[in-house]
């Protein structure tokens, strides 16, 4: 009679999950920085696993499409930015407003915007990115509203804050072919005043 093999502990397959949660955060952050620097185009999931250094097979295995793994990538900075955003100590309109807008001229804003531009044109990918973009739109709106303290049952803050993060969009989007730090701070600083005099 050969001998019994014990069952595997729980503790026995957490190294095994620890690599595959690895490989996959590996793989959304290089699809992200493939995506803000190569554009949809020049980002394939060959040239994402090879910047997180593991097979295209691993990659397909957390990501069975190509449009998994960016829609994926998206969200996970988003998700990252959100969490960021909520740790902030309140410390003034001014750096909430500052943080906001810096959501918008990082590298996820780029990569967030060659997919809004591959989805414009590719059927497959329209509605995976409209859904991640109206999610995540929704929760950074919840987001500001609680930084900075804006109470939206009062006429015209709701569309207040809204406007600021179109205004923040539009400056990521104005940071996209040039550095528009000077006049972003400029801005910054004018659309704090505004909150103040609105939110009170």
């Amino acid at each position: 009679m050969g001998a019994v093999t014990p069952p595997r502990t729980p503790a026995a397959k957490s190294p095994k999950q620890d690599r595959s949660r690895a490989t996959r955060q590996r793989l959304l952050e290089a699809a992200v920085a493939c995506l803000a620097e190569h554009g949809w185009a020049g980002s394939t999931v060959s040239v994402v696993a090879e910047r997180a250094g593991v097979s295209r097979g691993a990659a397909q295995h957390h990501f069975p499409t190509r449009e998994d793994l960016f829609t994926g990538a998206v969200e996970y900075v988003a998700e990252e930015r959100s969490a960021a955003l909520r740790a902030l100590p309140v410390q003034g309109r001014t750096a909430v407003v500052a943080a906001l807008v810096d959501l918008y001229t990082g590298p996820l804003f780029r990569a967030a915007l060659q997919l809004w531009v591959a989805a414009s044109n590719e059927d497959q990918l329209r509605p995976r990115v409209t859904e991640l973009e109206a999610r995540v739109g929704r929760e950074t709106h919840r987001i500001a509203v609680e930084l900075l303290g804006a109470d939206e049952e009062r006429p015209g803050v709701r569309e207040t804050v809204q406007g600021l993060l179109d205004m923040a969009r539009g400056l990521g989007l104005a940071n996209v072919l040039t550095d528009d730090r000077a006049r972003r701070e400029r801005v910054v600083a004018q659309w704090a005043r505004l909150l103040d005099e609105t939110l009170g």
